[in-house]
C-alpha cells in the first residue's frame, strides 16, 4: 500500500507550509492524483484519516481531503493526435500507433491547502489582557483599548487559500 507513504509525504509538506504561514489549523487539502500513479482513492482516504490522528498532524486533525483523479491523456508521436485513455489502452485510436507520449495522468500534487490564520485583533486583545493582569487594569479599560472589528460580518478567524 504505497498510499500510506504518499499521504505521509503530503501531510508533512502541508504541515510545514501551514506552520511557515503561522496557521492555527488546516481546514482543507486538495490533491490532484493521476490514474497512472496507480494510487487508489479509497486507500488514500484511509491513510489520510489514520495519519490525521497522529500528534504531529494536530494542525490537520479536522481538515477535509479533496482528491481529484486525473485521467491519462497522451499524444501520438506518429500522427499528433491527443486523446484520453485508461491505464491499459494507450495506443492511438486514430492511427493505431503505440509510439505515444503521456501528457497527463502521472500527477501527484497538492493543488491547494486552506488554513485558518490567527486574527491580529485577537492577538492585540490577548496582549492587552496580559498587560492588564500585570498592571491591575480593569476589564472595561481593556475593552476600550481593543481595536474595533473591520466589519460586523468579519469572521473571527481569517481563512486563506495557499497554493503549493
Amino acid at each position: 500500500m504505497h498510499e500510506l507513504g504518499i499521504m505521509t509525504g503530503v501531510l508533512e509538506a502541508v504541515r510545514v507550509a501551514a506552520e511557515d504561514a503561522g496557521a492555527t489549523r488546516v481546514t482543507r487539502i486538495d490533491l490532484k492524483v493521476g490514474e497512472m500513479t496507480e494510487a487508489i482513492r479509497d486507500a488514500l482516504d484511509f491513510a489520510f484519516e489514520a495519519l490525521q490522528e497522529l500528534p504531529e498532524n494536530k494542525l490537520m486533525a479536522e481538515a477535509g481531503l479533496v482528491i481529484t483523479m486525473v485521467q491519462p491523456k497522451s499524444q501520438c508521436l506518429e500522427c499528433g493526435n491527443i486523446y484520453t485513455h485508461d491505464r491499459f489502452h494507450m495506443t492511438c485510436p486514430e492511427c493505431g500507433s503505440g509510439i505515444t507520449e503521456l501528457l497527463e495522468g502521472r500527477e501527484l500534487e497538492i493543488s491547494s491547502i486552506e488554513v485558518d490564520l490567527p486574527d491580529d485583533d485577537e492577538d492585540e486583545v490577548a496582549e492587552a489582557v496580559e498587560g492588564a493582569a500585570e498592571t491591575g487594569a480593569a476589564p472595561a479599560e481593556i475593552e476600550a483599548d481593543a481595536p474595533e472589528p473591520a466589519s460586523p460580518q468579519a469572521p473571527a478567524d481569517e481563512e486563506r487559500e495557499w497554493r503549493a
